[in-house]
């Protein structure tokens, strides 16, 4: 009994953290701090773009997250854990793949749903096994789907980038690059988007080597099968569009839902630019990489299980 009773009291000192890398309290504050650093770029100029249209939906989105986890865990009886930043980060990322133009309620039920139906539920941060914000973003692309792709904002229309190429239309790369585009607030900008991502590089919070697998696959992928060759504008335009950076940057190399070892990081890329460069060449809708990371994101337990060292496998 007595070496019962020890076991139990282990096992509650053990960290709620499933990904390899983070081991305590300490750690993921430092991550999620780091996460927000490296998102700043693309909201600031979110902000910049869309004025105060875009700071509403991240505010919203943000209070919505945090106020959710609070609520939850004082019901629940667990102690508030709001200052590991974990809850901010998730209200974040919801606001990045939002419409500036989207109603109030939009934002609310993302957070809402990505906080308490995909982390909360599933026993806190890092035990969840989907990206919280994309798989909140789905559910708000099923439910709300018409107001989900509306970019009308202060009276004026228009297409996004991918639906023009959708469409046939041309694109040109420095706008993309720049942000002179219709978009999602923390999409728009693939500069900005790479100054942050190269901020988590530097800070080993992420690793390049999934984008990069993927991104390469992606191009290969559609400079093949598109039908446009492997012209350069057209593929650049297909990389800087439909939030393909920003999938791969930031939702392709979270902590807890990406592979944990580098041959088990560029299987998921792979996996990533050809099921991406599919859903853009044969389907019809412009969130093809968020429908793609979702699904890889579900292969990562047999990722793991297929790439991972044995020696590493009898260690754990």
């Amino acid at each position: 009994m007595n070496e019962l009773r020890k076991e139990r009291e282990r096992c509650k000192k053990v960290s709620n953290f499933n990904s390899p890398r983070i081991k305590s309290e300490e750690e993921l504050r430092n991550y999620m701090f780091d996460v927000e650093i490296a998102l700043t770029p693309a909201l600031l100029f979110g902000v910049y773009r869309f004025g105060f249209a875009a700071l509403k939906v991240i505010i919203l989105a943000v209070a919505a997250s945090v106020l959710t986890e609070v609520i939850f865990q004082k019901c629940m009886k667990k102690p508030v854990t709001i200052s590991d930043g974990s809850a901010v980060v998730t209200g974040l990322l919801m606001a990045c793949v939002l419409s500036p133009a989207v109603p109030v309620y939009v934002p609310v039920i993302g957070s809402i749903f990505a906080t308490l139906v995909v982390v909360d539920l599933y026993g806190g941060y890092g035990r969840h096994f989907i990206s919280p914000a994309l798989t909140a973003r789905g559910f708000l692309l099923i439910s709300f789907s018409s107001v989900m792709t509306n970019y009308k904002l202060d009276g004026m229309a228009s297409a996004t980038p991918l639906q023009t190429l959708m469409d046939g239309g041309a694109v040109m790369v420095k706008d993309l690059a720049m942000g002179n585009i219709m978009g999602a607030i923390g999409e728009v900008s693939a500069v900005a988007i790479l100054i942050g991502f190269l901020y988590l590089v530097v800070r080993r919070a992420a690793s390049i080597l999934t984008p990069v697998v993927t991104a390469v696959v992606f191009a290969l992928f559609i400079g093949l099968f598109s039908g446009q060759g492997f012209d350069v504008n057209y593929i650049l335009a297909q990389l800087f569009g439909g939030g393909f950076m920003f999938a791969i940057c930031f939702f392709a190399t979270d902590y807890v839902t990406a592979p944990a070892s580098a041959v088990g990081k560029i299987i998921y890329g792979v996996c990533l630019g050809l099921i991406t460069g599919l859903f853009r060449v044969l389907g019809t809708s412009t969130e093809s990489v968020s429908y793609a990371v979702l699904f890889c994101t579900l292969l990562v337990p047999l990722i793991d299980k297929l790439s991972t060292p044995k020696a590493v496998k009898e260690a754990a």
